[in-house]
């Protein structure tokens, strides 16, 4: 019988060097803490390779500047995505559409005698205006208008602190359609008296007339709720429907208004905040770290050993994330040694590479002792 061969395992040589797998660990590293990087366009076939292999990838956006896992925010981006780019403001209609049906012009001035307000009423005073009432409400029922008002004038210039007189009056105004008359009448008694049913029910009859019909619902409302008048109800339920859309136009007129102001603040803010960085990039120069933020190169980064050693430390590559979004929060790093030499380095490295004279670095090889005439002996 044929003996069975023993599987012999078949051995491979490494293509690689060791200065070689250390970048390659090292860009295993990266791509552990920092998994979005593999959608940098320059790593487009390892990504395809992955792919083929059933590897699922975390999804990402990159651009020129950086590239960011999805989901993942900081807070100058963040602010940066809720400002809203300038708009247009939108044109609200100023007016509405309103049934204007029975509303009339009234030219006629409420230039009617008041009374004097300061007057001391006698009991004497307050008979007779109550007889020069009851002949003025018979001067009404008969339809003699100019009648009934010249008699509540009487009365009134007898009384001036009676509401109910003001409110008759006011009530023949109505009547003759000098509504401003009417209106000025109705004031008056609802001064004299807040709970003037009339007062209420006419000036807001008088409102409607007018198309004032936001104004007429609430005098008609307040009467009705002193006391229910069927006649008050009806001209109520007639000036609702165009107090409604009033209502609900000025309501719209304000949400706009509200939304620009938000509008105008948010993109303060976002200027604002871009002057910041600005400013904060500049003092950053100043300051030795040149404007490397957020334009960091994949390419160099990988061939650097260095710059690679360094990024594979999850702190100082939250830390570049972080200042690459807004270089203003480079100063909260300054005390954290740790990330302060990184950004160093990175500034080196990449003044470097912009082609600017790199900084001396200190001598720190060990200097000779210095010689003594005995140090020469036996040199011959």
């Amino acid at each position: 019988m044929n003996k069975i061969q023993p599987k012999t395992s078949v051995k491979m040589n490494c293509p690689f060097n060791e200065e070689q797998l250390t970048q390659l660990k090292a860009f295993v590293e990266l791509c552990k803490n920092q998994p979005m990087i593999l959608h940098h366009p320059k790593l487009s076939f390892f990504k395809d390779y992955l792919v083929s292999l059933g590897v699922t990838l975390p999804t990402a956006t990159y651009n020129t500047k950086n590239f960011t896992a999805s989901g993942d925010s900081n807070a100058g981006a963040k602010v940066e995505e809720e400002v809203p780019a300038e708009e247009e403001e939108e044109d609200i209609e100023s007016d509405v559409e309103l049934d204007m049906e029975g509303v009339i012009t009234d030219s006629t001035p409420a230039d009617q005698e008041m009374g004097d307000e300061t007057k001391e009423v006698s009991d004497e005073d307050r008979d007779l205006s109550d007889e020069k009432r009851s002949e003025a409400m018979r001067a009404f029922s008969e339809q003699k208008y100019d009648e009934a008002i010249q008699i509540y004038t009487e009365a009134i210039k007898l009384n001036p602190q009676s509401a109910l007189l003001f409110a008759k009056r006011g009530q023949v105004f109505l009547k003759q359609n000098r509504l401003h008359a009417c209106i000025k009448d109705c004031s008056r008694a609802l001064e004299l008296n807040c709970d003037s049913v009339a007062g209420y029910k006419f000036r807001g009859r008088a409102y409607r007339l007018l198309g004032k019909f936001e104004e007429a619902a609430h005098d008609l409302c307040e009467s009705l709720k002193i006391d229910y008048d069927d006649q008050t109800n009806e001209w109520l339920n007639e000036v609702k429907p165009n107090a409604d859309k009033i209502r609900q136009h000025n309501i719209n007129v304000q949400r706009h208004r509200e939304e620009k102001e938000r509008r105008e603040k948010l993109n303060r803010a976002r200027k604002a905040q871009k002057a910041n960085a600005e400013a904060a990039e500049e003092q950053a120069f100043s300051q030795g770290f040149p404007k490397f933020m957020g334009k960091i190169d994949l390419e160099q980064l990988l061939k650097d050993p260095e710059l690679l050693a360094a990024s594979q430390d999850l702190e100082i590559l939250m830390a570049l994330q972080d200042i690459s979004s807004n270089p203003i929060n480079f100063l909260k790093y300054q005390n954290n040694p740790k990330i302060a030499a990184a950004l160093e380095l990175f500034a080196r490295k990449y003044k470097c590479e912009s082609g600017a004279t790199p900084e001396p670095q200190a001598d720190t090889k060990p200097k000779p002792a210095n010689k003594t005439p005995d140090d020469d002996v036996g040199l011959d």
